[in-house]
């Protein structure tokens, strides 16, 4: 359940870095933008499940590839496709 939550969050993010990069002229480099961000966010969950919930890195790695890759598909995606204003 709170992988689940934690790729709400990164749709959420994604739709607000994009609103915001086409509020400001270019919502498909917004899209990049959100890569590094999301990136730290997604090591700091990785962190957390180790140091927190007592999880091993071994068991949290997986769980920290899916975190990180769905949200920044979509992203990547956003980016190919969205026009360039």
């Amino acid at each position: 359940m709170h992988t689940i939550k934690v790729l709400a969050v990164g749709f959420v993010l994604l739709g607000v870095f994009v609103l915001l990069g086409r509020a400001l002229g270019n919502g498909s480099k917004a899209a990049l933008y959100f890569l590094p961000v999301w990136l730290a966010a997604a090591a700091i969950n990785l962190w957390l499940g180790v140091a927190k919930a007592g999880y091993s890195v071994r068991d949290e790695a997986p769980i920290f590839l899916l975190i990180f890759a769905v949200p920044s598909v979509l992203a990547l995606l956003v980016w190919w496709k969205l026009p360039v204003r």
